[in-house]
C-alpha cells in the first residue's frame, strides 16, 4: 500500500454509497504524526436513515436460514483472507502497528472469530424443548455496535458478525480514530452479497452518532466496548428505552504466579506476561498488566522482566500509543509514585506517539500503578507472601476481564482458576479459544462476546406453551 491519502466520502447505508452530512474528518498515522486519511462524518439524518435501513431489512434476514446466514459468513471470511495484506496495512496506518503485528494479531485473530462463529452458528440450539413447552431464541431486532481503537477491525468483527449470525442487522459506528478498516470491512460484506441493510456504516464522534446509537427507539441493543466512564455513559442512554446492552470495558488483569512453579514456568511466566502487557503498545484491554509472584522470587522476577521488556524496542518491535493526548496520560504513570523502577527509559523514534516500556516492582497494591487501567507498555510486579494472598491481590480491583495462572500440579488448576474473579483466564500459556465467551466480571462489563455466546447475547427467549 502506498502512502498516497485514503479518502472515504460515503456512508455505507441500506447496500449503497451514499455522501455523509457531517463535517470531514482527518485520520493520522500514530507511527509518523502526518494525516494518512481524510473520511466524511455521518449526522443526526445519517443514523435515522441507517436504522431505517436496518429495520427494513430485519424480517428479511431474521427469516434466512441457519445455513444461508452461515454460508454468508464464509464467504465473507474468504473475501477478507484475500485481502488480508490490504486490511493490514490500513491498519498499520490507522493505528501505528507494526505490520508483522497487524497482519498476525489485527487481521488474523478476526479471521479465525467470523470461522468459529460460523461453526457456532451452525450448531446453535435455536429451539429447546421443556416439558410441554417449546423454548425458541429468536434475533433482538436491530443491533447498534460501538466500536474502539485499540484493535479497530477485530472489535468490528467480535459485534458485528456474532450479531449478524443471530440474524440481527447492525449499525456499526467504528472508533473516529481509526476507521478505515472499518470501510473495507463494508466493502467486504458487499462483496460477499450481503443483502442491503444487514450491515450500515455511519462514522462520527461518540458524542454525536454514539449518543444517538444508545438513545434511539430503532435500536434493540447495544454493544460498546471503550472505557468504564463512557459504558457508564452508554448503559444510561439505553436505559431511556430499556435496551439491551453488552459493554467491554477496562481490566487491570493480573498474571498470578503460585509458590509451586519451578524455574523454568517462572521463567515463561514473566516472558508471556511480558508479551502480553507490551502488545499492541500496551493499549489491549486484556493486558497483563500486573505480575504477582511469591515474595521469595521477585527479585528472580525482576531480573526476568528486564532482560523480556529490553526487547521491546519502540518503533519496532514496540509501536506507538494512538494519540499524543494517550502518550501524555501513561507518562503519568511513570512518576516514581514509591515504586522501584526496574527498567525503563531509552531512545524513542524522532516522529510517532512512542513511550519507551517500563517494569516497576514494589508496587503498592493501592498505587495507581496497580488499580488503574493504563492502556500503555507499563507492567507491575506485586509480591505475594502466600498463595492466598496472591488470590487477594488479584481481586484487589474494579476490573475483572482477564488473567493468567501459572501453577505446576495442574490438576489444581481449575480450584485455583474458581478463585480469580475474572471473566478469562489463562493457564500455563493457553492459547486464544475464538469460540469461547469474551467478557468481564464486575466493572469490566455486562455480556458475553465471540461464537456461541455473542450470538446467544443478542438473542430474545420466547416460550411457547403447546
Amino acid at each position: 500500500m502506498t502512502d498516497q491519502l485514503i479518502r472515504e466520502s460515503s456512508l455505507y447505508i441500506g447496500g449503497d454509497w451514499v455522501a455523509g452530512h457531517g463535517d470531514d474528518s482527518e485520520v493520522e498515522n500514530p507511527a509518523t504524526e502526518q494525516v494518512t486519511g481524510v473520511v466524511t462524518q455521518g449526522s443526526e439524518s445519517d443514523v435515522e436513515d441507517a436504522v431505517a435501513a436496518a429495520r427494513t431489512a430485519f424480517p428479511r434476514w431474521s427469516a434466512t436460514s441457519v445455513a444461508q446466514r452461515a454460508a454468508a459468513l464464509r464467504r465473507l471470511h474468504d473475501v477478507i483472507a484475500e485481502r488480508a495484506d490490504l486490511f493490514a496495512g490500513l491498519i498499520t496506518r490507522e493505528q501505528g502497528s507494526p505490520p508483522p503485528i497487524a497482519r498476525k494479531l489485527h487481521v488474523d485473530v478476526p479471521l479465525a472469530v467470523i470461522a468459529r462463529t460460523a461453526d457456532a452458528l451452525e450448531e446453535f440450539p435455536f429451539r429447546r424443548d421443556l416439558g410441554h413447552s417449546v423454548i425458541l431464541r429468536e434475533p433482538v431486532g436491530v443491533v447498534g455496535a460501538i466500536t474502539p481503537w485499540n484493535l479497530p477491525l477485530n472489535q468490528v468483527v467480535v459485534k458485528v458478525v456474532p450479531a449478524i449470525a443471530a440474524g440481527c442487522p447492525v449499525v456499526l459506528k467504528p472508533a473516529a480514530l481509526t476507521p478505515l478498516s472499518a470501510f473495507e470491512l463494508a466493502r467486504a460484506f458487499e462483496t460477499a452479497g450481503f443483502p442491503p441493510g444487514v450491515l450500515n456504516l455511519v462514522t462520527g464522534g461518540g458524542r454525536v452518532v454514539g449518543d444517538l446509537l444508545s438513545r434511539h427507539p430503532g435500536i434493540d441493543h447495544v454493544s460498546f466496548t471503550g472505557s468504564t466512564a463512557v459504558g457508564r455513559q452508554v448503559a444510561a442512554a439505553a436505559a431511556e428505552t430499556v435496551k439491551g446492552v453488552t459493554l467491554e470495558l477496562g481490566g487491570k488483569s493480573a498474571s498470578v504466579v503460585l509458590s509451586d512453579v519451578s524455574d523454568e514456568l517462572l521463567a515463561k511466566a514473566v516472558k508471556v506476561t511480558v508479551a502480553n502487557c507490551f502488545l499492541n503498545g500496551g493499549q489491549t484491554c486484556t493486558a497483563l498488566s500486573r505480575l504477582i509472584v511469591p515474595a521469595s522470587r521477585l527479585a528472580q522476577a525482576e531480573e526476568l522482566a528486564a532482560a523480556a521488556a529490553a526487547k521491546y524496542v519502540p518503533g519496532e518491535r514496540l509501536g506507538p500509543l494512538i494519540s499524543a493526548g494517550q502518550r501524555k496520560e501513561v507518562e503519568s504513570f511513570l512518576e516514581p509514585q514509591g515504586a522501584k523502577l526496574v527498567t525503563g527509559g531509552g531512545a524513542l523514534p524522532e516522529k510517532g506517539y512512542f513511550v519507551a516500556p517500563a517494569v516497576f516492582s514494589d508496587v503498592d497494591p493501592s498505587s495507581r500503578l496497580a488499580q488503574e487501567e493504563i492502556f500503555g507498555p507499563v507492567l507491575s510486579i506485586l509480591s505475594a507472601e502466600s498463595d492466598d494472598h496472591a488470590v487477594e491481590l488479584a481481586n484487589d480491583s474494579i476490573y475483572g476481564l482477564g488473567g493468567a495462572l501459572w501453577i505446576e500440579d495442574k490438576e489444581q488448576a481449575l480450584d485455583w482458576a474458581a478463585r480469580i474473579r475474572t471473566g478469562q483466564l489463562d493457564v500455563n500459556a493457553a492459547p486464544f479459544n475464538p469460540r469461547a465467551p469474551f467478557g468481564g466480571y464486575k466493572q469490566s462489563g455486562i455480556g458475553r462476546e465471540i461464537g456461541d455466546y455473542g450470538i446467544e447475547d443478542v438473542l430474545e427467549i420466547k416460550a411457547v406453551q403447546l
